[in-house]
């Protein structure tokens, strides 16, 4: 019954993570195609980091010690949130930050990201079945604040112009948004049950 409920928003979630985050990060005019290579390797990180950090903090807060992860679509499908997260992050880290810097922290953000949800979610239980409080504000929080720490002088003065877009990338970051926005429904209703879906 899981796979049959749960896939085919599972499958929705993942073309919004990497194909429309992937081309949603080419508004800037020097990192369009690399932004795209940098989002799939970033979110295939992330889904890996919060599907182990998701069953990190629910044995350690519910259980009191470490057991082994089971593994099932809901658990994927929250990996795939955790991905979205920090991939709004990196909307605001792109043009700041090297490579090794950004995968060191996405291991980071997803350590207090997974511990937000469990919190948020699990414990307090809260509805938030679109992810506007676990998901868009923690992402978009986490990475206006890491900004901080990446130069903002340079990055505000900006004399290279290396912050600003250009027709084509700009362009071809509607796909990215067409994708997101065609496949939205899928990711309010993936844990859902029933006739709240």
């Amino acid at each position: 019954m899981s796979i049959v409920t749960y896939y085919p928003m599972w499958q929705d979630i993942h073309v919004m993570v990497f194909i429309g985050f992937g081309f949603l990060m080419v508004f800037l005019k020097t990192h369009s195609w690399s932004s795209v290579g940098f989002n799939f390797l970033v979110a295939a990180w992330a889904i890996q980091c919060s599907v182990l950090f998701f069953g990190f903090w629910k044995a350690v807060i519910y259980k009191g010690h470490l057991e082994k992860i089971n593994i099932d679509m809901p658990l994927l499908i929250q990996g795939d949130f955790g991905a979205a997260a920090i991939l709004i992050s990196m909307g605001a880290l792109l043009g700041k930050t090297s490579f090794p810097q950004l995968f060191v922290l996405v291991t980071i953000e997803t350590i207090f990201y997974t511990l937000n949800a469990v919190i948020c979610v699990d414990h307090l239980a809260a509805a938030d079945i679109g992810g506007a409080i676990v998901i868009h504000m923690f992402g978009a929080i986490f990475g206006l604040t890491a900004t901080y720490f990446f130069q903002p002088k340079k990055a505000l003065e900006d004399r290279l112009e290396q912050c600003k877009g250009r027709y084509t990338s700009e362009l071809i970051a509607m796909v990215g948004t067409l994708f997101l926005f065609l496949y939205w429904p899928s990711f309010n209703a993936a844990l859902a049950v029933g006739m709240a879906q």
